[in-house]
């Protein structure tokens, strides 16, 4: 008697497909990728649209809250440097999150995709989140926790990633 060892080889499924483990295996980080996506292409296009927030001074502007979360991060040369041009800094980080946003949505490049995110994430940690006490209240942190599956194992399924692996595997095969 075996415990916990599958001894049988069919599948089952007729035809012999995959069975619902290696489905739910391979889908197991599209959530998260989809769910990343979207919320850093959302927050990208906030940014950009926000006339407030793109401006050196004033409620709201990128000028102020670098200045305000100056004295309290991990960090201060960080945004010291972002402080030398918030503007081009603030349009830096939006158009990185949008980057980073379709390449996670779309699979495209999805490792280099989340390590960007990962950096955008670690940045606003040590900056703009790093006061926020006790640490789990800053939601920086759990987002760079989150990018870093993606950054191991990539887009396996849905993604463009996979379709050009499906595609140079195919080539391969047709010079064998």
């Amino acid at each position: 008697m075996t415990h916990g060892i599958r001894t049988d080889t069919q599948t089952p499924f007729p035809g012999g497909g995959r069975d619902w483990r290696d489905t739910a295996t391979r889908c197991a980080l599209l959530p998260l990728r989809i769910f990343l996506g979207v919320t850093f292409i959302y927050a990208g296009l906030d940014k950009l649209t926000d006339s407030a927030f793109m401006s050196e001074s004033g409620a709201g502007s990128i000028g102020d809250t670098m200045r305000s979360v100056r004295d309290s991060a991990a960090i201060p040369q960080l945004v010291d440097l972002a402080l030398e041009n918030p503007v081009g800094f603030g349009y830096v980080i939006a158009i990185g999150e949008l980057a980073v946003g379709i390449g996670a949505f779309l699979g495209l490049l999805t490792r280099l995709a989340a390590f960007g995110g990962a950096l955008i994430s670690l940045s606003l940690w040590l900056t703009v989140s790093w006061a926020s006490d006790p640490y789990y209240y800053g939601n920086d942190l759990p987002y760079l926790m989150a990018w870093t599956p993606l950054m191991l194992a990539g887009a396996s399924v849905f993604s463009v990633d996979a379709a050009i692996r499906a595609r140079r595997g195919q080539r391969a095969d047709d010079y064998r």
